[in-house]
């Protein structure tokens, strides 16, 4: 059955990243089979979930053999959608935006930096990475410039939802919120969120598992 007609279930999106970083891996030490039990080893699931999650790519492997890595990277590519670049325009010229604007392996995976914007006029002007920090005044142009883009929002919580709602006015259709507040948006605008103090509390939890707790004096 062709990829394209099938539905990829969530879960399954969820792991194609992880999926796409170990064969990229794999290219690189000029690797050209993978077995599902090898993949699933890397991955961390078991290999029946592997052979599954590539049956909605439309790719079964070869008994014996495995799966061909490259043509493989390829069709996780295409479901992705990485086969085109998705500029990125980053909101919030802080020290995380700017932690962001500077990490070179948002332009290597395909994501590549398209402008930085900011509300605060002593950050306006400075440079972050290769570019100059722009107004918030300039995001519609940017957009429109660089289209179809993905939005990053990297302010305080306070102003997330602002920043959500001018994103949306301005044609963004894919927004990434590390902003430490939930925003909404329309049903048809795609929202992710990156909770690091959430990430952090579930590393506690597994953390206090592994060690005796230190009670305070």
């Amino acid at each position: 059955m062709d990829g394209h007609t099938r539905r990829i279930p969530d879960a399954t999106v969820a792991r194609l990243p992880e999926y796409l970083r170990i064969l990229v891996d794999l290219v690189d030490q000029r690797i050209p089979t993978v077995a599902s039990e090898r993949l699933a080893e890397l991955a961390g699931v078991n290999a029946a979930k592997v052979r599954k999650d590539l049956s909605y790519l439309g790719t079964y492997g070869t008994r014996g053999v495995g799966y061909d890595v490259d043509y493989l990277l390829f069709q996780m590519r295409q479901a992705l959608g990485v086969t085109q670049d998705w500029p990125v325009i980053v909101v919030g010229a802080g020290n995380l935006g700017r932690a962001l604007a500077n990490y070179a392996g948002f332009g290597e995976r395909g994501f590549p930096l398209a402008g930085v914007v900011d509300a605060d006029d002593t950050k306006v002007g400075t440079e972050v990475g290769p570019v100059r920090v722009r107004p918030m005044s300039d995001l519609k142009e940017l957009v429109a410039e660089h289209r179809p883009v993905i939005g990053i929002i990297a302010t305080p919580g306070a102003v997330a939802q602002q920043v959500a709602d001018e994103l949306v006015a301005a044609g963004v259709t894919a927004i990434l919120n590390f902003a430490p507040a939930l925003v909404t948006v329309p049903p048809s605008i795609s929202l992710r969120k990156v909770d690091l103090a959430l990430e952090l509390q579930i590393l506690s939890f597994y953390q206090s598992q592994r060690e005796p707790r230190r009670d305070s004096a």
